[in-house]
């Protein structure tokens, strides 16, 4: 077994990618997914956000608000952004990356040359890049970054860069990112484009895997 971690900034596209790899045959997993379990009522992951962030980020049911959680864990421009977002990524990331990992064993036993990939925003500022075998970074231009973001969220533009521009300063660039990846797939132009990058990828990966013991 391959193991691969996705990664990238705020709306490049690492989920759309992701599904591509699914659709060609790869085993994935979302670490936004696992956080989302994680953080609901009863969890211990949910008890120490709620000690650590206040009731204020509770919806009237007693569920996380994520936006309302993000708000408080970004900060405002003039905060000190890194921090909160740290301790944030304190509390959640050792459960996050246990059940991964658990993840791939079972990936692994029940598929011996399977390519197991983990996406992830975080993987290269967690400092995990040496849990996975291979890197991919997906990449896109800032503007489409903001305008997939306002798309998403249904945004204007002015509040989406706002937005992004606030979550990408506890972010590592791209650039930054691309220079540790073992491939890099510029999700800038057409989905075909992009499909066609992720294909020729999924390739090399699968013969990697295939190799493995």
């Amino acid at each position: 077994m391959l193991k691969v971690g996705l990664t990238g900034g705020i709306a490049s596209g690492k989920s759309v990618v992701g599904e591509m790899f699914v659709t060609l045959g790869a085993h994935l997993i979302h670490a936004d997914q696992i956080a989302h379990e994680l953080m609901q009522p009863g969890e211990p992951v949910y008890q120490e956000v709620v000690r650590s962030f206040g009731p204020g980020i509770l919806n009237p049911d007693g569920t996380i608000s994520r936006p309302k959680l993000a708000e408080v864990a970004f900060g405002s421009p003039n905060e000190n952004i890194a921090s909160r977002v740290e301790e944030l990524n304190r509390i959640v990331h050792p459960s996050v990356i246990q059940m991964q990992d658990q993840w791939m064993e079972q990936v692994g036993r029940e598929h011996p040359h399977a390519v197991a990939i983990v996406e992830a925003a975080l993987i290269v500022e967690a400092g995990a890049v040496g849990r996975f075998e291979r890197l991919v970074v997906v990449a896109c231009r800032p503007e489409q970054r903001v305008q997939r973001f306002a798309q998403r969220l249904k945004l204007d533009l002015d509040t989406a860069r706002m937005e992004v521009n606030r979550r990408m300063a506890a972010q590592i660039p791209d650039e930054e990112k691309s220079k540790l990846a073992d491939y890099v797939i510029d999700n800038s132009g057409s989905l075909d484009a992009t499909e066609k990058q992720v294909r020729e990828v999924y390739g090399r990966l699968k013969q990697e895997a295939e190799k493995s013991p």
